[in-house]
């Protein structure tokens, strides 16, 4: 049988493997891609067991009784689910108006088809109504990362840069548990003499190796980065050259970083001065340096702010730009970066350019062959469109690609209520997850080594994805769905399913965008192991290192905001006096549709568990392997009880993974990047039974 090499389903390292088809199943080795140089996780490994899943999606669904989501689901033929999806967003519009009709991507849509989703539902809804999963993931760091530097591409080096680095800072990130093929970077800086310091408030697998842990009081990242910049100021470390020639705006920074002396930040963080001198000293003077921030920085009501505070320091300190130095964010879904580049978030048009700019809005819509002014204007961000769902002026019909809300979005009490709220709900998956289960309509979709097209990593890397074997007979990709649905309202004439064709587009639709994508095509891809964008033309290299001479900002400079701390959007009190965090498991990827399937990795582990500092077991009476129950403002989850040394005594930490810890997580928003407040809130704790489930 032929061997194809494609990539893996998971995160936004997009590891290369290889698969082949087989009898009776279908064998999968790691390949010697650039990224992942031979190396796979526990997830990687076992992903093709997604492929041949008895819970896989094989045909439609439909209610039995249209109308009624109490009656069960059943079997149903392509044209019987497409005759009611259709009469459902008809009659809609028609009673509501074409912003009744909306859909929800996500970061793990191939750019084809998320590029194509959101043509979709800008051209043959007429909708403003599109938003997607990677709000909740990456929104804050691109907004940081668009206002200091002009330009939102998570790493502006390639990953291997990390290993070249003799200090690398890394915030609110655990790597060696989400990403573990990335982990050989930085193993191999260390094996050199890098220094590696790590900000969380538990001690991760990847504090474990690191020089200095930092256990900040999470929600305080931003007044630690003030106060590194304000030793920085005050025992000259700064970049002067680099500051007076390629930045802007420094003034009010300094100033504002008065304020965070280091006994002040001390006790705002827990952190301790001696950590706080020796971490600027070696981002300072172990050069080059590298800082990194993920989700435990971001996933804040002011996750922007935080991600510029440490901007602000990395220019302060002149790494941007520098060889193996410099900023970036750790992109998380697969497609996390080129799925929020091409228009299926609620602001964006194709080539990361904004929809509410008249020459952006003329040149996506002179590709498209229709007229800019039939275009809509920005819609909702994605928790403020599902918190308006059933709602007057909000969405009445919803189409879900590629994204688990019940599980994924915060408050999900309130999530769930919302989609029940809805008239008609449409879910595509290749398992019934739990928002299928609430759905009118299910579409089984084609799988990662069902489909063609490409994705782009971490790096800006974009990279094939290429077909190892046909889906199964009734199953469709989400292409053709949208190019079927479109031509069903009467709006075909725009849309094909051919994935080439849909690239061909996308790069003509992106040429000229700060994501430009017109010199890339499968050929080049192939060729090169992938192309860096931004690329505008084929005899263009790629840009693997951003920066080094420019920044695509007006003046050219990097910009530098003021920005200050303030206290989480929910603290802790009397009734919830202690803060909960949510991150990742090793064995478990988003939302677990796929993960908590794969009987390899639900042995290593079968269940959520709330990691709790001893301490604070003791004061509750709660032994390891106890169940316990954790409730906030909005709702409560019970999870087994793992007792760790590792965490700050006043933290409880939970995996996301499966139902329960969105229950309880706060939405309150970003103002800038409308990202939900997923790691911090309020909890109380209570012991709820013995490691065999019940109370003696």
């Amino acid at each position: 049988m032929t061997a194809t090499q494609t990539h893996c389903p998971y995160c936004a390292l997009q590891c290369g493997m290889t698969l082949t088809p087989g009898i009776p199943r279908v064998r999968l080795e790691p390949a010697d891609f650039p990224v992942n140089r031979g190396g796979l996780c526990a997830k990687g490994f076992t992903a093709a067991d997604l492929l041949d899943h008895p819970d896989r999606l094989l045909t439609p669904l439909v209610r039995k009784e249209p109308g009624n989501r109490d009656s069960p689901l059943r079997e149903a033929s392509w044209e019987e689910a497409y005759d009611r999806i259709v009469s459902a967003i008809r009659d809609s519009q028609e009673h509501y108006g074409p912003d009744s009709v909306g859909a929800f991507g996500g970061g793990g849509l191939t750019n084809e088809k998320a590029y194509a989703l959101g043509k979709f539902v800008r051209v043959a809804l007429r909708s403003s109504a599109i938003d997607y999963n990677g709000r909740f993931c990456m929104s804050s760091a691109a907004t940081a990362a668009n206002r200091a530097l002009g330009i939102d591409r998570g790493l502006p080096f390639p990953l291997a840069d990390l290993a070249e680095a003799r200090t690398v800072l890394l915030v609110g990130a655990n790597p060696a548990d989400a990403m573990p093929p990335s982990m050989q970077y930085l193993d191999a800086g260390r094996a050199n003499g890098a220094k590696h310091i790590v900000v969380d408030p538990r001690r991760t697998n990847t504090a474990n190796g690191a020089y200095l842990h930092l256990q900040p009081l999470p929600g305080t990242d931003l007044a630690l980065a003030n106060g590194l910049l304000h030793i920085a100021i005050r025992e000259g470390f700064l970049d002067e050259d680099f500051i007076a020639s390629r930045t802007e705006n420094f003034a009010a920074v300094k100033a504002a970083a008065n304020a965070y002396w280091p006994e002040r930040v001390e006790r705002i963080t827990g952190v301790p001065e001696v950590q706080l001198r020796e971490t600027v000293r070696l981002l300072a003077t172990e050069g080059p340096a590298i800082i990194l921030t993920a989700r435990g920085a971001e996933q804040h009501s002011n996750g922007t702010d935080t991600a510029q505070a440490w901007l602000n320091l990395a220019l302060a300190l002149g790494l941007v730009g520098r060889p193996f130095a410099g900023y970036g964010t750790i992109t998380g879904q697969g497609n996390g970066q080129g799925g929020r580049e091409h228009g299926q978030k609620a602001d964006q048009l194709p080539g990361y350019r904004r929809l509410d700019d008249p020459a952006a809005r003329a040149h996506v819509a002179k590709v498209w062959g229709v007229d800019a002014d039939e275009l809509p204007q920005p819609g909702r961000s994605a928790y403020e469109m599902i918190d308006a769902l059933g709602a007057e002026g909000g969405v009445r019909v919803l189409l879900v690609l590629a994204s688990n809300l019940v599980v994924s979005a915060p408050h999900s009490n309130n999530v769930i209520e919302k989609l029940r709220g809805l008239d008609f709900l449409v879910v595509s998956d290749i398992f019934r997850s739990e928002t299928a289960e609430l759905a009118d309509v299910v579409l089984p979709t084609a799988q990662w080594a069902e489909e063609e097209g490409t994705m782009t990593n971490l790096e800006g890397r974009v990279i094939r994805r290429k077909m190892a074997l046909p889906p199964p007979p009734m199953v469709k990709t989400d292409l053709t769905v949208l190019t079927d649905l479109a031509g069903l309202l009467g709006r075909g004439e725009f849309f094909t399913d051919e994935p080439r064709a849909v690239f061909e587009e996308l790069r003509r639709a992106s040429a000229g965008g700060v994501a430009d994508y017109a010199g890339i095509s499968y050929e080049r891809i192939e060729a090169e192991d992938g192309v860096f964008w931004p690329c505008p033309s084929e005899d263009h290299a790629g840009t693997p290192r951003l920066f080094a001479e420019t920044f695509p900002t007006a003046s050219g400079r990097a910009r530098f905001i003021r920005v200050d701390h303030r206290d989480p959007a929910e603290v802790p009190d009397e009734t919830f006096p202690y803060v909960l965090t949510t991150g990742r498991n090793m064995q478990q990827y988003q939302s677990g549709n796929q993960t908590r399937r794969v009987k390899a990795l639900t042995v290593a582990l079968p269940e959520p568990r709330a990691e709790i500092h001893p301490d604070l077991a003791r004061r509750h009476g709660i032994a390891d392997g106890d169940l316990v129950e954790l409730r906030s403002r909005r709702g409560a989850a019970t999870l087994r009880a793992r007792l760790s040394d590792g965490i700050r005594p006043d933290t409880v930490f939970a995996p996301f993974h499966w139902p329960g810890a969105n229950a309880l997580t706060n939405p309150a928003l970003d103002p800038h990047s409308k990202m939900p407040a997923f790691k911090v809130c309020a909890v109380a704790i209570a012991r709820a039974g013995t490691p065999e489930g019940t109370d003696q």
